[in-house]
């Protein structure tokens, strides 16, 4: 299922929160944004393009120290890459960080990270896959709002032959940095779990929440709006993970559930299939639930994958026809 033509983005946003997350400030023109590799590495030809992008919409761009840097599939030792994350946390000149890359390498260096000055001084954190890592730790322990979307190395290569989904989910990141309220329209499923709810929104990569669980950064999913996708992963592997989220009470108390795209899954091993789709295995999980349930969300490994606002108050619609998930923080 695709999205219908892209929405609407409401007024500026007010200063009310209704929450206890802090919403870091939004950005106006001449700030800089910050690229770092918490993680995987990425060199200056893979950002280049984001850069010009993010030049063009009036900021300036801080490049890190980790820009370039490789030890082995990380953008630098742990060391190094949380050295790169501290300055740019600590540095008042910098107003967001966007993370070049994914791939694997935060878990690693997120308990180096000194939290103190952020906390008085929070700025937005831009990136998803590995970095739900940082999204789950800035929503639990930091209690700091953070931006899920699409990061550098996804920038088109050619802003002027784009096609259109890849200029909105690039444009999301500029609209929601600004501060511009999101309002998503989807094509429903038939498979949807109609109902309205409105929450706290939280989640991002599958694999990577079930990874929290336990410790200091594992999300509390009560109340609140999940939103969860994943990539490469066999579809036992996914039940094996929705199975950890149910027995540990993540899908529980939910006011909703957002299913995002599962893109690229593992073939089964001919000799023994699995049995079941993506849709069936959802289903099996919150069967005994009864909060609205929405599948094919333009979030994840996929192009369709659009800024979303981790910690503010959004209205899940789930209707019949069409879905929305409309930030009302």
């Amino acid at each position: 299922m695709g999205m219908l033509p892209f929405g609407s983005f409401a007024a500026k946003e007010n200063n009310s929160n209704r929450n206890r997350i802090k919403i870091p400030p939004y950005l106006k023109k001449g700030d800089s944004i910050g690229i770092c590799c918490p993680s995987g590495y990425s060199t200056m030809a893979d950002i280049q393009q984001s850069i010009i992008q993010i030049e063009s919409w009036g900021y300036q761009v801080k490049l890190g120290q980790t820009i370039g840097k490789r030890d082995f599939t990380f953008g630098g030792t742990d060391a190094e890459r949380a050295a790169d994350f501290q300055q740019m946390m600590d540095d008042d000149s910098v107003k967001a960080i966007m993370c070049a890359t994914g791939g694997y390498g935060a878990v690693r260096m997120v308990d180096m990270l000194n939290f103190a000055r952020f906390k008085k001084k929070p700025k937005w954190i831009i990136g998803f896959s590995d970095i739900t890592v940082l999204h789950c730790h800035l929503n639990q322990v930091v209690h700091t709002a953070s931006l899920h979307s699409k990061m550098c190395g996804s920038f088109p290569k050619d802003w002027a032959i784009a096609d259109e989904i890849q200029v909105n989910t690039i444009l999301s990141i500029k609209r929601a940095l600004e501060g511009e309220k999101i309002v998503y329209p989807i094509i429903s499923n038939t498979n949807n779990r109609i109902g309205e709810a409105e929450g706290v929104l939280v989640g991002g990569n599958l694999k990577i929440l079930e990874n929290m669980s336990g410790s200091i950064s594992s999300i509390n999913t009560d109340g609140k709006i999940l939103f969860v996708e994943d990539v490469s992963e066999p579809l036992y592997n996914i039940d094996r993970m929705l199975c950890n989220l149910l027995r540990a009470g993540k899908l529980t108390k939910l006011k909703g559930l957002i299913i995002g795209g599962f893109t690229s899954i593992k073939p089964d091993t001919p000799d023994s299939p699995f049995g079941r789709d993506i849709i069936t295995i959802v289903k099996e999980k919150v069967d005994q639930f009864n909060y609205p349930v929405c599948f094919d969300f333009p979030v994840g490994h996929q192009k369709n994958n659009f800024a979303l606002k981790c910690g503010l108050v959004h209205r899940l619609t789930v209707g019949q026809d069409a879905v929305s998930l409309q930030e009302i923080n």
